[in-house]
């Protein structure tokens, strides 16, 4: 199979268990708090990595020179750990289905940054893809939004949850560009995808814990800890999302270009849509179909790019 197509699967693949996961993490933000939820999620998605890496591939640390874990380290802080406490603190005030719109401009932050670091220049044809895309993902979240079934927020708290997650799209696309700078540092061999993932999550833990520590929020996590419910959803999200989505991205990241993997993986505003009708009982439009049917054009621009 060809290594491109590889990496687009990957993504699409990607987005398919981030679209679960946000659904696990929002009703886990609302039980226990997006400061919490960021601490125990990303334990649990190290520790799942770590015995996965053992058994895999027979050793605890990773294969990777300094430079790697370097660029992989930045990575883990800027996307696992600035980028995804801004979504998380989003998904708890403004929801999932809004927050996944700002997230659709990842693609944009991932584009740029891979151009300016990696050197990659993006065809006619993907950017056409992947502006296709993300107007056929903001149409399928916008169009319901004063019909929608979701609570009323005031502008000041939407304005707020908006600029949470805008964190969360550039956190998300810069890491990314991150990540494929330190996989891809040896020219002759690309670093497999659980290391570098495995890498990526365990910066972006100590980044997380040491800045909980730091602010003197430490007793908001053993009162987390009380709350069983919460903290089930939050390691079952763990599960899903850090663990098996940010290992599928690494895979789309090496063999395909940034932001068509970006692009790829920000799918989750169409994807959620028939998860929220049966979830939260909210109403879809038929602006919200040809949303999707746009957004599923322009994902068939991109394979055939």
């Amino acid at each position: 199979m060809d290594s491109n197509l590889v990496g687009q699967i990957a993504a699409i693949a990607t987005s398919c268990v981030w679209t679960f996961s946000s659904i696990l993490f929002t009703e886990s933000v609302r039980k226990i708090g997006s400061l919490s939820l960021n601490a125990y999620r990303i334990v649990s998605a190290v520790g799942f990595l770590g015995v996965t890496h053992i058994i895999l591939l027979g050793a605890l640390l990773p294969a990777a020179n300094s430079e790697q874990v370097f660029w992989l380290g930045i990575s883990g802080i800027v996307g696992l750990g600035i980028g995804d406490f801004g979504l998380f603190a989003a998904f708890a005030i403004i929801g999932p289905r809004r927050s996944v719109l700002v997230m659709a401009l990842s693609p944009i932050f991932a584009s740029i940054g891979a151009f300016l670091m990696l050197g990659e220049i993006v065809s006619p044809q993907a950017i056409l893809g992947i502006a296709t895309t993300i107007a056929g993902v903001t149409w399928v979240v916008l169009e319901r939004e004063h019909r929608s079934m979701e609570a009323p927020i005031s502008r000041r708290f939407k304005i707020r949850g908006v600029l949470f997650a805008l964190v969360g799209a550039i956190g998300q696309g810069m890491g990314l560009v991150f990540s494929k700078k330190g996989i891809l540092l040896n020219p002759d061999i690309a670093l497999n995808a659980l290391s570098a993932t495995l890498i990526r999550m365990t910066f972006g833990a100590l980044f997380v814990w040491i800045s909980i520590i730091a602010a003197g929020r430490f007793p908001d996590l053993r009162i987390a800890l009380n709350r069983k419910q919460g903290m089930k959803y939050a390691v079952a999200a763990a599960f899903f999302g850090p663990f098996i989505g940010v290992t599928l991205s690494m895979v789309a990241v090496t063999f395909t270009q940034t932001g068509v993997a970006q692009t790829l993986m920000s799918l989750m505003p169409v994807f959620i849509i028939p998860v929220v009708w049966v979830l939260y009982k909210q109403r879809i439009s038929w602006r919200g179909i040809l949303g999707a049917a746009i957004a599923v054009i322009g994902v068939a621009i991109l394979f055939l790019t």
